[in-house]
């Protein structure tokens, strides 16, 4: 009996411990798994925010270049819609020049010779001189107060050098003179009537270097429609006597 009693003890006494030990490692067999999963959803979470905030700012970025570009499709836009505009003008405005041009060649009959000027060019030359911008000056005071008239510019050289070549600097001295006009003078383009004749209108012979240099030239000749005015006479005397 004495035996029986202290194995009851012995074993009493143990049994605690073995249920505590029990307790402790099911906890932590539970808990466990669940610690592990609220960290991977903490990671995730994470994960989802870092990739939220990236789309983000990618579709801020895209939003941000996609406003760029349609700001600077607009601004050519525009620009070009000006250009259009623009090149509409100039184009109506050269067709009413070339128009004016027309009948003004129509009627070249009518016009009249007013004044004449002659501009001399050096050998192989095309600029003006100071003493050639002088005779400019004083021929275009002329043209002040004339309404119905066009200036005349024939471009000449002397017979040195090809036909071709000369043809090209007849035209370039012509054109030296009407750009002076034009600029200084504020002589319309449409108003000027250009000739190139290169060689084939001397006034002098090629024989000789004096010759050669009175046919290195740019006659210049302003001229009036005498029947265009008389016409607006006779209009204005009509209606002045009912």
């Amino acid at each position: 009996m004495s035996r029986f009693y202290a194995l009851a003890i012995v074993v009493a006494g143990t049994l605690p411990l073995t249920v505590g030990c029990a307790s402790k490692n099911y906890v932590r067999n539970e808990v466990t798994p669940t610690i592990n999963k609220v960290n991977e959803l903490d990671d995730l979470t994470a994960k989802n925010t870092r990739d939220i905030r990236e789309v983000d700012a990618r579709s801020l970025q895209g939003i941000q270049q996609a406003n760029s570009k349609a700001t600077a499709a607009d601004q050519k836009a525009l620009a070009a819609g000006q250009s259009a505009a623009q090149a509409n003008q100039n184009a109506t405005q050269a067709a009413n020049r070339v128009t004016s041009l027309a009948g003004t060649v129509e009627n070249l009959d009518n016009y009249k010779p007013v004044s004449d000027t002659t501009v001399l060019f050096g050998f192989d030359k095309a600029e003006l001189t100071r003493k050639d911008k002088q005779t400019l000056d004083d021929f275009a005071q002329q043209i002040q107060g004339q309404k119905h008239y066009i200036v005349q510019v024939e471009g000449c050289t002397d017979s040195t050098g090809p036909a071709d070549y000369n043809y090209q600097l007849s035209q370039r001295r012509a054109d030296a003179v009407i750009q002076y006009l034009a600029q200084k003078h504020n002589v319309p383009a449409f108003k000027i009537f250009l000739i190139g004749l290169g060689k084939d209108n001397p006034v002098a012979q090629n024989t000789s270097s004096a010759g050669r240099a009175k046919n290195r030239r740019v006659d210049v000749r302003l001229m009036t429609n005498n029947v265009t005015e008389s016409a607006a006479s006779a209009q204005l005397g009509t209606s002045s006597h009912p």
